[in-house]
This record gives structure tokens, C-alpha cells and sequence, in this order.
């Protein structure tokens, strides 16, 4: 029977175990957006994790939507990653990055001159943002024109390259959480016509093209994505969401991808939002390689996934903000430690990487 502490072999990348470090906004990157010290830490001391992915970063300056989120565009940015990959290796740890355009969940005020966040569409979000002035209301995005994708997917392409210069073992797309992609995908969002819009595979386009673009880029081995179908984090869940992320995995499929990481349900919420099923199954189903869910697992509801097939891979989010030594502690039965919710989102040391082993 397989077991969360078995190894498994994810397309190029051979992880410890099964248990992986989801990935995790935490507003604490140094000017430049670049991770900083307390960064190499904070990783280097979850390093017993199967895989770590990386917190989502931007994939170029309009990409931004948060305070202090670390990105993949700049030399400096490769540079301190740099440092937290080595420290992650160091430790016997594989890490990936998670690429990241947040579309219209942004703020003029975070964008370079002040442009208006980009989009499938021009509708603004009913959506808050986290800004030097705290949280306020996103800005009206301004919708892309289809001439400006190509140099999209270059952005997604070239960061991609920057996550492999910058030492990590591959990356993972965000095509989640009602982020630019998903902004795509959508129809409850995308209003557009077009080659990216109205059918589901014109909506599906823009995922299909980027992840040609980064799987050519670094190799479909080091290449994985994350979907989110229930959740509505800051948008309507899509009109028929069982059959258009059934044709996004359908076109996902062929691709050699090293994971699929879905999101099962409302984000950090309940796993059948308002009672709307889903079949996760399904696209299960149809996607050939390694399948990672997420959300609200318990330790009892890991085991049971992975003894019996239903996933290979289980991400866990907020245990491993207050756990450095989850695995451990999952292994033996200790108790976990208490998350400390008012230091979730920027700060320094506290919250971050002080939080006790058990070795301590």
C-alpha cells in the first residue's frame, strides 16, 4: 500500500516523499521584490517537505498584484533566489517555483507608472488588494489585446528560464485562484471575442500556449500547473466548469507534465462550495501523470488519497507555515503547532521562521 512517505518520481524530478509544501503568499520580499534572507531560512527549514513550491511569484512588473511578492524577472530577483534554492539543496529538498500573473487582482499603485492592471477583460473585480496603504480595492484593469499575448507567453516563457537560472528544479504555472489565467478561462470574466475568447477552446487558448511556451522552455519533465475549477476566490465560477476543465486537462494531457495540482474546492473554504459538486475524478481520469490536490486535508484524508490511488501527491498549506518539520511531525503523530493568523502577510522573523521544531 502506497503511503504519504513513500517516494515517487515526478517527470524529471525524484522527491523523499509525497508530502508537499503548498504554495504561499507571505508579503515579506526586500526592495526589488527579491527574497531576502529570512526567506533562505524560511525554506531551508521546511526542507524535509517531498517538494516545496516556491510562493507565487510575478513574471514580470505588470504581474504584480500584492505588497512585497517576491518576482522572476530581474537579475537581482534570480540572485536571492538564488541563495534560498542552494539552502533548499543543501538541506536534501526539491523546490519549484510558482510562475505568476495576477491579471486584474491589482492596484495602479503597484504597477510601473501607475498603468492599469491587464486582463481578459476591462470589468473591474470586486476583490480587495494589499497595498502600502493596507488593503483597498483593486484598480480597473484594461483588457489585453490579442497582439499583446504573444509577448505574454514570452514573459511566461522567459521566467521560466529565470526559475532554472535561479537554481530551482522546475516550476509550476498558476493557473488558479481567478488569477490572469483563470481570468481567461473563465466565462463568468472573459467577455471578449475573438481567438481567446467565447468558446471554451478559444477561453482555454491562453493556458494551452503558455504551457507549450514553458514546458519548451525547461522541459515538460520540470513543468507542472495548478487549477483551481471551484473556486471563487474573486470571481463566479465559470457556467459549466466540469466540461471546460475537462477540456483543459483533455489538452493538458499529452503534454509530459511532471504534476497536475488541483485545488479541490473553495480556497482555504469548504471542499463543496455551496454544494455544487464536482468531479474530480474525472479529469483524473484523463490527465496521465502525477496528480497533486490540495485543501483542507487532514492527515487521515492524505493517507486515504494516496493508499488508495485518488492522488499521488498531497500539498499542505497553513500546517507547514507553523510546522518547519511537518513531515516529522506527520510521521511520529506530534501535535502541530499553532498558526499565528496576524502574521500571515508581511512582517519580519516572527511568524516566519521562528516557529518551533521538534527537535527545539
Amino acid at each position: 500500500m502506497r503511503t504519504l512517505f513513500d517516494p515517487i518520481q515526478i517527470g524529471d524530478i525524484a522527491l523523499a516523499n509525497r508530502i508537499v509544501m503548498a504554495p504561499l503568499t507571505r508579503n515579506r520580499a526586500i526592495a526589488g521584490n527579491v527574497a531576502g534572507p529570512l526567506t533562505v531560512e524560511y525554506y531551508r527549514q521546511r526542507a524535509s517537505a517531498g517538494l516545496i513550491i516556491a510562493e507565487a511569484s510575478q513574471i514580470s512588473p505588470m504581474a504584480q498584484g500584492y505588497l512585497d511578492t517576491p518576482g522572476i524577472h530581474s537579475a537581482e530577483q534570480i540572485a536571492g533566489w538564488r541563495q534560498v534554492t542552494d539552502a533548499v539543496h543543501a538541506a536534501g529538498g526539491k523546490i519549484v517555483l510558482q510562475l505568476w500573473h495576477v491579471g486584474r487582482i491589482s492596484h495602479t499603485s503597484l504597477l510601473p507608472d501607475g498603468a492599469a492592471p491587464v486582463s481578459s477583460t476591462a470589468r473591474k473585480a470586486e476583490a480587495m488588494t494589499f497595498t502600502s496603504q493596507g488593503f483597498i480595492p483593486v484598480s480597473t484593469p484594461r483588457a489585453l489585446a490579442d497582439d499583446e499575448i504573444p509577448g505574454l507567453i514570452a514573459d511566461y516563457r522567459r521566467a521560466a528560464g529565470n526559475a532554472i537560472a535561479a537554481g530551482f528544479d522546475g516550476v509550476e504555472v498558476h493557473a488558479a485562484n481567478t488569477y490572469l489565467i483563470e481570468q481567461f478561462l473563465r466565462d463568468s470574466v472573459n467577455d471578449r471575442r475573438g481567438p481567446y475568447g467565447g468558446s471554451i477552446a478559444n477561453r482555454a487558448r491562453l493556458l494551452g500556449e503558455v504551457m507549450q511556451a514553458v514546458a519548451g522552455e525547461i522541459g515538460a519533465g520540470r513543468t507542472g500547473v495548478r487549477l483551481s475549477p471551484m473556486t471563487t476566490f474573486t470571481a463566479p465560477l465559470d457556467s459549466n466548469p466540469q466540461a471546460l476543465y475537462g477540456h483543459v486537462v483533455e489538452q493538458l494531457a499529452p503534454l509530459g507534465l511532471a504534476y497536475l495540482h488541483v485545488i479541490e474546492g473553495e480556497t482555504g473554504g469548504t471542499r463543496t462550495p455551496d454544494g455544487k459538486p464536482f468531479d474530480y475524478d474525472a479529469l483524473h481520469r484523463a490527465f496521465p501523470g502525477p496528480w497533486m490536490v490540495n485543501n483542507g486535508y487532514s492527515q487521515r484524508l492524505a493517507e486515504q488519497a494516496v493508499a488508495d490511488g485518488t492522488a499521488d501527491l498531497v500539498a499542505f498549506g497553513r500546517p507547514f507555515i507553523s510546522n518547519p518539520d511537518l513531515v516529522r511531525r506527520l510521521r511520529d503523530g506530534a501535535p502541530l503547532n499553532e498558526l499565528q493568523a496576524d502574521k500571515l502577510y508581511g512582517g519580519g522573523a516572527e511568524g516566519y521562521i521562528d516557529y518551533p521544531a521538534l527537535a527545539d
